[in-house]
């Protein structure tokens, strides 16, 4: 409120401090939440160094309105410092001639990088994972790991564990930083290796990284090949986003709605993205009604049928999504298959038996 207060009496300065106190995905939230003609405002107001990671916060129809207000030059400086996963969502999202631009602005292993990331498909870890991984050699001790580390001077966010690998380059186990700076210098780093976590498949469904992070509490994982070779690993972070993206998808994907869409689209793109839906809904509408006038005959002599009709159909509506909303459920956190379908499937015809007499 207050905020709509400051951009209506056109005071910017208090709306700048204000926006630049909030975090990127705030910032984002905010954005979305803004009709065009403020949201212009408000973006040129966000601080240059967040640009960035605003845009990957944001859905597909606001970002594509967000970069059409920018220039060339402000796109790159926008996203030449993301994080590898975080640049690969955005870069598909840039018009042709700054995805260039980009990709000569970085050096050639961030390019290559880059380039791996993006082989692989939607939705698997291969796309999730971030490059940038610290890893150490089981044949040193805590003293060499520790000199390495102050040598390289800066972690990646969210790292808890560093990855042990061998000279192939073949995921060993992880080594976490509790134990690192809790042992003796000359402790061998063979003795400290945790081979518990196992290492998740470069081509694994994100739905199933979520599952895995769910289960075990993992703050980041590695990603591996075939060949048990270290490719990345996947954070917290971007596990989040998955699951935010899941249950969006799940909650507007019944009502036939698309989760990227912006609340203040025009008219008749939100017409365009409805209409499937909402002819689909028309037409069991009229097939229920021609079942109903089956019964005219019926109905005319006994007109309290009618007046129950639309008890019957708000308490069988209900009743149907009572059981869609379970099995929805039950399918994204991996409890509904094939081994138990025919069971739940008996049990809900029983249950739905009981509550019609």
């Amino acid at each position: 409120r207050l905020l709509s207060d400051a951009l209506d009496s056109g005071r910017l300065g208090p709306v700048r401090r204000l926006i630049n106190t909030l975090a990127p995905a705030e910032i984002g939230n905010l954005l979305e939440s803004l009709p065009p003609g403020k949201r212009e405002v408000v973006w040129g107001l966000v601080d240059a160094a967040d640009d960035g990671e605003v845009l990957v916060h944001v859905g597909d129809e606001v970002r594509e309105s967000l970069l059409a207000d920018m220039d060339p030059d402000e796109i790159i400086a926008a996203v030449e410092d993301l994080d590898i996963d975080d640049l690969a969502d955005l870069v598909e999202d840039l018009p042709d001639t700054v995805i260039d631009e980009v990709l000569k602005s970085m050096d050639r292993e961030n390019r290559e990088r880059l380039e791996q990331v993006l082989s692989y498909p939607e939705d698997t870890a291969g796309r999730l994972m971030n490059p940038d991984v610290v890893t150490v050699r089981a044949d040193v001790n805590v003293d060499v790991v520790l000199r390495y580390l102050r040598l390289r001077g800066e972690l990646p966010d969210h790292t808890d564990h560093l990855f042990v690998v061998s000279r192939r380059h073949q995921y060993l186990g992880r080594l976490s930083l509790a134990s690192l700076v809790t042992h003796e210098d000359s402790t061998p780093i063979n003795r400290l290796i945790d081979d518990e976590q196992p290492a998740i498949d470069v081509e694994e469904s994100a739905e199933e990284v979520a599952r895995q992070f769910s289960d075990h509490d993992w703050v980041s994982a590695p990603v591996v090949d075939d060949n048990n070779i270290l490719l990345g690993r996947i954070t917290i972070d971007d596990v989040v986003d998955i699951i935010r993206e899941q249950a969006e998808h799940q909650a507007l994907g019944a009502a036939g709605l698309d989760e990227d869409e912006d609340l203040f689209s025009p008219i008749r793109r939100a017409v365009r993205g409805r209409v499937v839906w909402l002819g689909i809904n028309l037409g069991t509408a009229f097939l229920a009604a021609t079942v109903i006038g089956q019964f005219a005959v019926t109905l005319e002599k006994i007109v309290a049928l009618a007046v129950l009709m639309p008890i019957v159909a708000g308490i069988g509506g209900n009743a149907a999504v009572q059981v869609l909303t379970l099995m929805v459920r039950g399918l994204a956190l991996g409890q509904v298959g094939a081994s138990n379908a025919r069971i739940l499937l008996w049990k809900e015809t029983r249950v739905a038996l009981i509550n019609g007499v």
